[in-house]
């Protein structure tokens, strides 16, 4: 069952009777066998003939925040006056605002952010525009680009839809990484339109990161902006999720016993973020992967049109497997999973070799029942933060970006994504490494430093 969480916690506004000296307990009681949580209780205000009091819960979905409001309500002597949805409120007005770094206090300051001041910079940056990156806030700048058609596993929502992610992409970005990152929301699904849009903008950014684009046209998008541009390009959903996929399971093996060299992994999923996995995972070493998508193991008793699955066709496969999901798992040693839910029993797991790892990343229900599947597989891992080891892209966008703009890269490599997520790996150092914590948390101030430093590095080199 899924657990409560914040993304569904509610705050209700309730009178009771200041006689009524257990209406807390009751009302706290009656939410916690509804399966709420409370998280927190504040005394508003108290009147001769009530007290105001402010409940908030976390549920597990909307349904769920809407029984809890309806058992408060039943209870004799307690009025729910309103309830607020505390997702909402804290979207309120937009998650981002734009403030000066310089303090305009008199003239002068002004002469000199403004006419006639900034003439001089303009000028000096028509004769040598490499320095905009120092004088500009192109130097410490991203644009999150994406047409809302594939957002958060919701699909082709649309760009005004999409705006709320993008948003929060950017407030991660500053967080974490001290990047100033814009949300770019097109109102296009035409690839043409898009690499077009992308390009006139460019000046303005030091970087361009690719979010939320359906495939196969994203795969299209990137590599055409790659060639255009002279600023790195990045597709998120791609190398964000391969970076990290790969610092999961590079530790994974350490916990087994095994070696890249010497593993087959089952791969369900060949979109962009399955190609990109599969790509980064041959570039480190893996001896070979046995891809799926929804007509079964990719292999050379099939043909593509798309280059991205071609790839695979060729790339992958070795033994010429045929088949479903199940077939995939025979003696494999790891399983990835980034296709949907419920794809397999996890008692399935019996199928795969001795000390199976298995990646359920599927949200937010994993391609198998992660609880079970513990009973099955020595390594679990998710996408979701309710269960150990979530391999989550905040581990590695940030950093990524934060060492490619200190390196003044105009690209960014694979070499880059491999010294990604061997830092992130690194994190976790040899005495705290278990079964349990493979992957560090996005909260470890070491993450971004370490992964920053890393990519860098291997920029220059």
């Amino acid at each position: 069952m899924t657990l409560a969480s914040a993304g569904y916690s509610v705050t209700l506004r309730i009178y009771v009777p200041p006689e009524d000296q257990r209406a807390i307990g009751r009302i706290t009681t009656a939410i916690g066998e509804a399966g709420g949580v409370v998280t927190a209780l504040d005394f508003v205000e108290a009147h001769p003939q009530r007290l105001v009091l402010d409940i908030t819960a976390n549920a597990r979905d909307d349904g769920h925040a809407a029984d809890i409001t309806d058992v408060v309500m039943l209870l004799e002597g307690v009025t729910v006056h309103h309830v607020s949805d505390r997702t909402f409120l804290f979207h309120l007005g937009g998650k981002l605002e734009v403030r000066s770094k310089v303090l305009l206090r008199n003239r002068d300051q002004l002469s000199m952010a403004y006419t006639p001041g900034v003439a001089r910079v303009s000028l000096a940056l028509a004769r040598h525009p490499e320095d905009a990156r120092n004088l500009t806030v192109k130097g410490n700048s991203v644009a999150i680009v994406t047409d809302g058609s594939a957002v958060l596993g919701l699909g082709n929502i649309g760009p005004v839809a999409a705006l709320p992610v993008m948003e929060g992409k950017a407030v991660l970005f500053k967080r974490f990484a001290d990047v100033d990152a814009w949300p770019i929301c097109l109102d296009s699904n035409d690839p043409d339109e898009i690499v077009r849009a992308v390009e006139l903008i460019a000046p303005g950014f030091g970087g361009i990161n690719l979010e939320d684009i359906a495939a196969p046209r994203c795969f299209d998008i990137e590599e055409r902006l790659r060639r255009s541009l002279d600023i790195p390009v990045f597709h998120d959903d791609q190398h964000g999720t391969a970076i990290v996929v790969l610092a999961a399971l590079t530790n994974a093996l350490r916990v087994v016993g095994k070696h890249m060299r010497n593993i087959v992994v089952a791969m369900s999923g060949a979109g962009a973020a399955g190609v990109a996995v599969a790509r980064l995972l041959k570039a480190a070493g893996v001896a070979d992967i046995v891809a799926l998508d929804r007509g079964g193991i990719i292999g050379p008793h099939r043909a593509f049109a798309e280059t991205s699955k071609q790839w695979l066709r060729e790339h992958t496969n070795r033994e010429a497997r045929s088949g479903d999901v199940l077939a995939a798992l025979e003696g494999a040693d790891v399983f990835i999973g980034l296709s949907g839910p419920d794809l397999f029993e996890s008692a399935e797991i019996r199928r795969m070799a001795v000390d199976p790892i298995v990646f359920g990343l599927a949200n937010p229900d994993p391609e198998f029942d992660p609880q079970a599947a513990r009973d099955y597989a020595p390594v679990v891992a998710t996408g979701r933060s309710d269960f150990p080891n979530q391999i989550n892209n905040v581990l590695a966008f940030p950093g990524v970006f934060r060492g490619t703009l200190d390196a003044r890269a105009k690209s960014i490599t694979e070499r880059m994504n491999v010294a990604a997520a061997k830092a992130i790996a690194s994190v976790v150092r040899p005495e705290q490494l278990t079964a349990s914590y493979i992957i560090p948390s996005v909260f470890n101030p070491e993450v971004v430093d370490q992964v920053a430093k890393a990519v860098e590095e291997a920029a220059d080199g």
